[in-house]
């Protein structure tokens, strides 16, 4: 007699990504995914509360749908919820034979713990769920297109406020009679986004100086001539898919070093995308861009104590995987994995100089069999007047 084979996968979805996008079912419970196969059969089976069961039904991408108390212990259930989703998926397994069991990366240790104390071995697989997890499906595809298209409403917003703010005086930006601030354009980023459905982390908009450091979200007040990095990374608040996108703007004259910089990363972004392909390297990508960098007389890596402040360089990877979380494999840098269709990616080169600030611009892209294909519309340049 064949032995029947399982999985499970367990935990919140609404925390637990990989979970969500096995289900594509939203909870802020505990449950647990068990998938069967016995010879040709094969089934799975969502285990989560009992108020859930009927929106489950409607939505939950599984073959049948449980609550705890259909698999019950003798010994009965804890009150406890996510103890008591454990000893309901161990009875789950226990009922159907089942004599080990694999989990992935994300298996809580009290499924684990509950499972091998009903006598079932647990093996973890590290790399169940990460690769299929990777290449996103139509449905995830167009959930990120619509990310990234409310990503660049805001960003188009943000920029154009920037670029075409008034200038006082001593070249600090005004908007509606008030110094325009780093705070000021985030929160009207943070607006406009909520109206469009998206919850946003702290956007950066890092303005001279302060955008040398690629991660600083930016303070203060924004003047005339610097570049102003404008970084938006939001979520839809139903699909939970991200977008992210980067633009620089500079409201009024472009200097020649910040033209020859933007030259650089805007020549270093389309040689990132056309080293895009199945099969070709994140790494592969990554020195591409970074090729591209050193041949316009740009520098790669982060500066130590004893270098001048107008040392100019990329200090960062190329790009990362975007979905569920702004950041998921695979990583476009040193080392990185070959890419597979349906990856989505940022490429997001950019140079920084403490001297003067950092010029950024990031697209997404998904990798499609010939190459990849461009999420984004809006314009690359620095003038947003």
């Amino acid at each position: 007699m064949t032995q029947p084979n399982a999985t499970i996968m367990a935990g919140i979805p609404a925390t637990n990504s990989a979970l969500y996008r096995t289900l594509r079912f939203n909870v802020g419970d505990p449950v647990a995914l068990i998938s069967i196969t016995n010879g040709d059969d094969a089934k799975s089976i969502f285990i989560l509360r009992d108020i859930e069961m009927h929106r489950a039904k409607k939505h939950a991408q599984v073959d049948e749908i449980a609550c705890p108390a259909n698999f019950a212990p003798h010994e009965g259930l804890s009150g406890d919820r996510e103890t008591a989703t454990a000893q309901a998926a161990a009875e789950c397994l226990v009922r159907h034979g089942i004599q080990t069991v694999t989990g992935d990366r994300t298996l809580p240790l009290i499924f684990a713990e509950i499972i091998r104390g009903r006598g079932i071995e647990v093996q973890c697989d590290t790399d169940m769920g990460v690769t299929a997890r990777r290449s996103k499906d139509s449905q995830e595809i167009d959930w990120l297109g619509q990310a990234q298209a409310a990503t660049e409403n805001a960003m188009e917003m943000a920029c154009r406020l920037i670029g075409r703010a008034e200038v006082a005086e001593d070249g600090s930006l005004v908007h509606e009679g008030a110094p325009l601030t780093s705070e000021r354009v985030r929160n009207a980023i943070d607006i406009r986004l909520l109206e469009l459905g998206y919850s946003n982390v702290p956007s950066i908009v890092a303005g001279g100086s302060v955008g040398a450091d690629c991660h600083d979200i930016g303070s203060g007040v924004l003047r005339t001539g610097d570049p102003v990095i404008v970084d938006i990374f939001p979520q839809n608040r139903t699909t939970l898919y991200n977008g992210d996108c980067t633009r620089t703007v500079v409201n009024g004259p472009v200097s020649d070093q910040l033209q020859k910089m933007h030259t650089a990363v805007y020549a270093a972004k389309q040689a990132g995308e056309a080293a895009v392909a199945p099969g070709v390297t994140g790494e592969d990508v990554h020195k591409a861009v970074i090729g591209t960098i050193r041949d316009h007389g740009f520098e790669i890596g982060i500066p130590d104590e004893s270098m001048s402040d107008e040392y100019c360089a990329m200090v960062h990877g190329t790009g990362h995987g975007i979905g569920l979380d702004v950041h998921e494999p695979p990583l476009l840098d040193f080392k990185g994995p070959a890419l597979v269709v349906g990856d989505a990616l940022t490429i997001e080169p950019g140079v920084y100089s403490k001297a003067i600030g950092g010029i950024r611009i990031e697209d997404m892209v998904v990798v499609t069999p010939e190459g990849c294909k461009n999420l984004n519309k809006l314009p690359q340049g620095l003038t947003w007047d």
